[in-house]
């Protein structure tokens, strides 16, 4: 039934729960019906801020309101039981971003909710920024050729304070990685969005300058795409202070692409707000070079006119729920939520095994290193 309106729920109530409630209460054809956390006092709290109903069973939230769609913001190692009980109770799931910290875990989440037949999405909220779009349609329309060279330069910082926010933060068990699960899937989920799919991989990680965690802060990888293309990624929360996040794409007629999505500093949900807006910081297109200046000012006039950290929110549940009425998959589904994760998995093994990893990947089950992170 098209525009019905769908009964949400959210699971898992820290603090990029609270963005997904302020963007659900903007939304018409949506409403905050129920919240379940792993700990139910944070789920009370929660409730009785947005005063709705706090569980303590999925299967009964999901059952009780006639949940459409649920909405996981659980750390990142435990998006699977969440995911996996909703989808078997009947409800859509939409899960923040990563998909999950392992391929494992990817494979399950996706084969539940095929097997419930509902609907897996994740966040992905940039997707959304009007500077990705421009580049996303530029590249659609043949305006670069083929693209054979894109890059991911992402430069930032984060100190003690922000490990300690969180008892999840920095270890592998808890957050399940570092700057390549936390920070990084936004600009990789965009290289790939544009580029397309991976061959091989050869990456390394390492700590640089934070004794204090378990995790990588810094990753590089080279990257060969399966239409011949090459990548270079570099990501990182060891440069004081934080910089940018930038995705450049060059095509085979020598025009280039490109988007800063994060500059400033890197955004931390519920800690710091967006600094700079997002923008085409690269436009070689010939007859479209001297159209910067004039879309920065526009997209920073609009950016700036909006609540930004919520209004992409909004965007990306807006295009679930629009799917859920169309009968058709939502812009970033499990799939390609899981394309993230094999990225990620392929630079930890990579650094493990001292060699480059072919595509595709698979599960290891008969290994304990969470996919090569521990090693």
């Amino acid at each position: 039934m098209k525009n019905r309106i769908y009964n949400i729920g959210i699971l898992g109530c820290g603090k990029v729960a609270h963005l997904h409630a302020k963007a659900i209460q903007n939304l018409p054809n949506a409403r905050l019906a129920g919240v379940w956390s792993r700990t139910s006092e944070t789920a009370v709290d929660f409730a009785n801020h947005y005063n709705v109903k706090a569980y303590t069973g999925i299967s009964q939230m999901v059952a009780e309101n006639n949940i459409g769609l649920a909405i996981v913001c659980t750390p990142h190692p435990f998006h699977l039981k969440p995911t996996v009980e909703a989808a078997k109770a009947g409800a859509n799931v939409l899960v923040e971003k990563p998909l999950a910290s392992t391929l494992h875990d990817c494979d399950e989440m996706i084969a539940s909710c095929k097997k419930a037949g509902v609907r897996l999405g994740v966040v992905s909220q940039r997707r959304w920024y009007e500077p990705v779009k421009r580049v996303k349609t530029a590249i659609d329309a043949g305006k670069i050729g083929e693209p054979v060279f894109g890059t991911i330069n992402m430069l930032g910082w984060r100190d003690k304070a922000y490990y300690d926010a969180d008892e999840w933060r920095g270890t592998w068990e808890m957050e399940g990685g570092g700057v390549l699960v936390n920070q990084a899937p936004h600009q990789l989920d965009i290289l790939l969005w544009f580029m397309g799919e991976i061959d091989e991989v050869y990456g390394v990680w390492r700590n640089l300058n934070h004794p204090y965690i378990e995790v990588e802060d810094t990753a590089l990888a080279i990257v060969k795409f399966k239409n011949g293309g090459i990548g270079n990624i570099i990501v990182s929360n060891s440069t004081k202070p934080g910089i940018y996040g930038k995705v450049h794409v060059h095509g085979k007629n020598g025009a280039s692409v490109g988007v800063q999505a994060d500059g400033g500093a890197m955004f931390i949900a519920g800690m710091s707000e967006i600094l700079d807006p997002p923008v085409n910081d690269l436009w070689t297109i010939p007859g479209e070079e001297n159209m910067l200046k004039q879309w920065n000012e526009e997209d920073s006039k609009f950016f700036h006119s909006v609540d930004p950290i919520v209004y992409y929110m909004e965007r990306q549940i807006e295009d679930f729920l629009d799917a859920l009425d169309n009968n058709k998959e939502p812009l970033v589904t499990g799939g390609e939520g899981r394309r993230t994760v094999e990225l990620i998995t392929a630079i930890y093994r990579s650094t493990r095994d001292n060699c480059p990893i072919k595509f595709p990947l698979l599960p290891e089950k008969e290994r304990k290193d969470m996919d090569g992170r521990m090693i």
